[in-house]
């Protein structure tokens, strides 16, 4: 393996329902919100890069009570120092570590809906980061 998650952790989260209506239509309308990555990363130290994989969704916009949820967890990856295949590394950051993070960043999101009062929440148990890449590499 060319890399190795040396630690993870929520970096942000904001999870606002502003009011009473938004709390109450949510269950009705969650289909109407679509999920959203965005992937990025950045040099830590030498062989070091920090991945920070965010989780949103994002209401359709004829939506009158939204709710705003955001959740960015950042993983410290350590890199073989050989690994110089920008290609490789890129599927790394964009396929591997978020397929890696993403169960956690799975259970944060339902616990936090389940907190909030929220049980009959349904999103993407399985997402298929390898589809969502060449979706960004080909886009049709």
């Amino acid at each position: 393996m060319s890399y190795k998650i040396l630690s993870k952790f929520i970096k942000d989260i904001s999870f606002e329902i502003p009011s009473p209506q938004a709390y109450v239509m949510l269950e009705k309308e969650i289909s109407k919100y679509n999920l959203n990555f965005d992937v990025s990363s950045k040099k830590f130290k030498d062989n070091i890069i920090e991945v920070n994989t965010v989780l949103r969704l994002v209401p359709s916009p004829e939506l009158k009570n939204k709710i705003l949820t955001e959740i960015n967890l950042a993983s410290l990856v350590s890199i073989e120092a050989n690994l110089t295949d920008k290609k490789e590394l890129e599927k790394i950051v964009l396929i591997d570590i978020p397929t890696e993070v993403y169960p956690t960043l799975y259970d944060t999101f339902i616990y936090l809906f389940t907190q909030a009062g929220l049980k009959n929440i349904n999103i993407a148990k399985d997402v298929n980061f390898s589809e969502l890449y060449k979706k960004k590499v080909n886009p049709t």
